[in-house]
């Protein structure tokens, strides 16, 4: 199964990562290409013009990359880095999955708080549970990961409040269809980022 959630298939789409040269799904690396000033910029929604330039998303692959300078070797000519590009792209990450999940909640397939996902839950209407990384693990493991969906814990109490319009939040649940599988590919990524575990299990029950 690849890091976005659905088997591999022929439609799944490989590339290799120029800091480890794995050939991987190319759901699980971020694509950079190289501006007409020469320099790297992270191209998150895969439509910038331009021969791509992949790395995986994991942090010590990104700033291997950078401390390297490994973009000019695929580059094959010399380029510009900043040296903050791995914490340019998780920003930018955590950012496109914050406002995929604010437009899901908008097309009624979210909801947040701990009884309403635990209803969903219960009801099976989740397929993906999000939990805020600095919310209490107690609260957390009173909750379970959706028979045949995802969990992910890779957003902040703050982040995830910025979805759902509130300050914080601790507990969120996704609705299969819509913007869904979208943001289990953007979650994927950002918990590959951040290091948090790897969206496969809740805190406390299956």
């Amino acid at each position: 199964m690849s890091r976005g959630g659905r088997d591999k298939d022929r439609d799944d789409p490989e590339r290799r990562c120029i800091a480890t040269g794995e050939v991987q799904p190319k759901r699980g690396l971020i694509r950079f290409v190289i501006g007409p000033d020469g320099q790297v910029a992270p191209d998150l929604a895969e439509k910038l013009p331009g021969r791509g330039i992949w790395v995986a998303a994991d942090p010590a692959a990104l700033q291997k990359a950078v401390a390297k300078n490994l973009f000019s070797r695929a580059a094959r000519q010399q380029v510009q880095v900043d040296p903050d590009l791995p914490g340019l792209v998780e920003q930018g990450i955590a950012r496109r999955l914050i406002d995929l999940v604010s437009l899901t909640r908008k097309s009624g397939r979210a909801v947040a708080g701990f009884e309403k996902v635990k209803g969903w839950l219960a009801e099976g209407r989740a397929k993906v549970l999000l939990q805020a990384s600095d919310g209490s693990e107690r609260g957390k493991g009173k909750l379970w990961t959706p028979t045949g969906g995802r969990w992910f814990g890779c957003l902040t109490a703050s982040e995830l409040g910025l979805s759902f319009g509130r300050d914080h939040v601790i507990h969120g649940a996704l609705a299969k269809g819509g913007l869904t599988d979208k943001v289990i590919l953007e979650a994927a990524r950002l918990t590959g980022l951040r290091g948090h575990d790897d969206g496969n299990t809740a805190v406390g029950k299956e």
